[in-house]
């Protein structure tokens, strides 16, 4: 008999509240190893970007579906750390605040309207 993975229960926990778990642990252990060996912003960033965007790949190969909130975080963590490893002089904030304005401009264009 198969279990949905988000009723069954082991030990009372659901398999998402484990998922999280897992993923709390990776974060405060990657951050400790960060803060250890000095590694920097760029290099911090990028696994924490890693860290939830495999929580969101697990969460959508286990059937649980995937934040899209989680999705756009853990892609501009990843972006954060790839933009101070480059040393990209152009602050990331105005380039993410242009983009962000972009795309809202673009789904108010071409989207559907929903009145």
């Amino acid at each position: 008999m198969a279990t949905d993975p988000v009723i069954s229960t082991e030990g009372g926990h659901t398999t998402a509240h484990k998922l999280d778990v897992f993923t709390w642990s990776f974060f405060f252990i990657w951050i400790g190893i960060v803060l250890l060996s000095n590694f920097g912003w760029g290099v911090g960033l990028l696994g924490v970007g890693i860290i939830i965007l495999g929580k969101q790949a697990t969460r959508k190969y286990m059937a649980l579906g995937f934040e899209k909130f989680e999705v756009v975080c853990g892609a501009l963590f990843v972006l954060g750390g790839v933009w101070e490893l480059l040393s990209v002089r152009i602050g990331l904030v105005p380039v993410v605040c242009i983009a962000a304005g972009v795309a809202l401009l673009l789904s108010a264009l071409f989207g559907k309207a929903t009145d």
